[in-house]
Order: C-alpha cells, then structure tokens, then sequence
C-alpha cells in the first residue's frame, strides 16, 4: 500500500519512489510530543510526524489502537497526498494533525479491509545491531570491538 510507492510529482512530473525507512518516537530524538515515520523520496530522507495524542484519541473514538503497520500506511498515505496536490515543496519535515492522523487510518483500514489486511513493513537489514550503528553498549551486554561503555556516575548522597 503505502510503505513502498511511486507517485507522480504534480509541479515537476517526475516519478519519485517512496519507502518507508524507520519509525522512531521523537521524545528521544527531538523533545517532541510526536512519532515521526521517515520516508527516503528517491533516497533523499523525508519525516512524517504523527503527534503521540492521536493515538490516545484512536482509542479513546474507536476502542481501537493505531499499530506501527498503521502508522507507517498513514504517513505514506499522507506523504503521496501531498506529492499528488503539489503540497509537497521539497521539505524534510511534515507535521499531521490529530484528525489528519484519524481520517487517514479510517480510510486505510476500509482501503485494506481491515488492520489484519494490512502489509507487514520490510525488513531492512535482519543483522543489523542498532547499538552497533549508534556506537552503544547495552548494560549487561558482553563488550564489543569499537564500542564502549557509557557508565552514568551516580549522585553523591545527599548529607
């Protein structure tokens, strides 16, 4: 559906292959209160931030829960959208709105015929060792060649 897909650009008419890359919760990386879906558009990266509270209101609406499968078909469905109507004006970030978020998922499930009909996402590489790629250590992890050990001291008590 909309994890791997080519879309016509409506100013330029070039064809640009979109594939979901990764799904990362941004309070990590960004301090927002967002998830953000990365696309690579003709191998250049491209974001899709999904805010965090449209999950509480898929529930709190449906009773039902957004999955990552649904999230990546939401962002893609999304990012074609905006290619397809010319919205798209080269940026690396996209932000959705919480009802945004909720009409995409309705109409991807009707779409597939379900949440149990969606695609599965692709793996991208099945040995890769994401604290490998980011340079950590695990606590608790044997050592590993080029990776140290981060220790985080503990405070001092407090007399």
């Amino acid at each position: 559906m909309y994890e791997d897909f080519t879309v016509t650009d409506r100013w330029t008419g070039e064809p640009l292959h979109c594939t979901w890359k990764g799904t990362i919760v941004a309070i990590a990386t960004r301090h927002a209160d967002s998830t953000d879906i990365r696309f690579a558009v003709n191998n250049k990266p491209v974001w899709i931030a999904l805010p965090n509270v449209a999950w509480v209101e898929q529930r709190r609406r449906t009773g039902k829960v957004i999955t990552d499968y649904l999230a990546a078909q939401i962002a893609g469905r999304y990012l074609k959208m905006a290619i397809e109507s010319g919205y798209d004006n080269g940026r690396e970030m996209y932000t959705m709105t919480v009802d945004e978020v909720l009409d995409h998922a309705t109409t991807i499930v009707k779409e597939a015929g379900g949440i149990q009909a969606l695609p599965s996402l692709p793996v991208i590489n099945e040995d890769a060792q994401p604290e490998g790629a980011m340079g950590i250590r695990l606590p608790g992890e044997p050592p590993s060649p080029g990776i140290e050990s981060v220790s985080i001291p503990h405070p001092e008590p407090r007399p």
